[in-house]
């Protein structure tokens, strides 16, 4: 009867460790090896690691003030692309929706994540985010939707996503 009340507890009677000491051990190997795939500079989408810091990737809030042409969708997706390209971020797929009577939202998927907008015509506004990991630069991206939306103005705030995780 005891027997039962220790194992219940998770204690090993034969080693004497408790099942929690044993799965800690078991994560430890885990996290080694997830924390050595993450910064495995090989994949596209790998953990920076930069400044002393560890983060999944840069998150860039752009916000597109006194816009032009921010209800056309063969603008934006040569925006999105020369963006990919300047930022050598990797395509995977494009998607823009146009709604009726103005405004425009997308997406571009990314290996290294993504860059999406949703625009505001009438008030010459568009708010974009570039977020990217691996080696790609999202801050490339700035001078591109500028020109190409003769911004007045461009607003920029910056997230490093899974800062801490790893």
């Amino acid at each position: 009867m005891a027997t039962q009340h220790l194992f219940q507890l998770g204690m090993d009677l034969a080693t004497g460790t408790t099942q929690t000491e044993e799965k800690n051990a078991r994560n430890d190997d885990k996290i080694v090896s997830l924390t050595d795939r993450l910064l495995d500079d090989e994949r596209d989408d790998h953990f920076i690691r930069r400044e002393g810091k560890v983060y999944a990737g840069t998150h860039l809030i752009i916000e597109v003030i006194g816009g032009k042409n921010l209800d056309c969708i063969e603008t934006i997706e040569t925006a999105f692309r020369d963006c990919v390209d300047a930022c050598k971020a990797t395509l995977l797929h494009i998607h823009l929706h146009r709604f009726s009577p103005q405004g425009v939202s997308g997406v571009a998927v990314l290996a290294e994540s993504h860059i999406s907008v949703h625009t505001w015509p009438e008030a010459e506004y568009a708010a974009f985010d570039v977020f990217m990991c691996g080696d790609a630069d999202p801050w490339k991206a700035i001078g591109i939707l500028k020109s190409a939306f003769d911004a007045d103005e461009i607003k920029v705030d910056e997230l490093l996503r899974g800062e801490g995780v790893v």
